[in-house]
């Protein structure tokens, strides 16, 4: 039997609402998968949701940089990052990182949640 492919998810104070959320109406495909997460994220979604995630470490302390090291090893599939686009983030070099890794890999990166449904589609993966 093959590994489940590896999903990693993140998002921002603003944001983790809306990835609650989300994860609630994707339980089910969600669970098929391993779930990797920032530290913040990924308790919220074991807490709220019921999902076994692996955390790292919180963003603004590495965990960016701990999934984009991941991607840049091939061990993610796609990364659901939800961006509040209208916060100030203090680790946003990493966040441009991240995002740089995923696009030089051509690793599906979702920025919201329209986007993170459309990729955990029948039709994406």
């Amino acid at each position: 039997m093959d590994n489940p492919k590896t999903l990693a998810l993140i998002a921002h104070d603003g944001k983790k609402a809306d990835m609650v959320a989300f994860a609630i109406a994707h339980r089910d495909v969600l669970e098929r998968y391993e779930l990797v997460a920032t530290q913040t994220t990924g308790t919220l979604l074991r807490d709220k949701c019921g999902l076994k995630v692996k955390l790292m470490l919180s963003g603004p302390l590495g965990g960016d940089a701990q999934i984009a090291a991941q991607v840049a090893e091939g061990h993610i599939e796609a990364v659901f990052f939800f961006i509040d686009p209208l916060g100030k983030h203090p680790h946003d070099p990493d966040i441009q990182g991240l995002l740089r890794i995923c696009i030089a890999h051509n690793v599906p990166l979702a920025t919201n949640a329209a986007t993170a449904s459309y990729i955990i589609s029948p039709k994406a993966l």
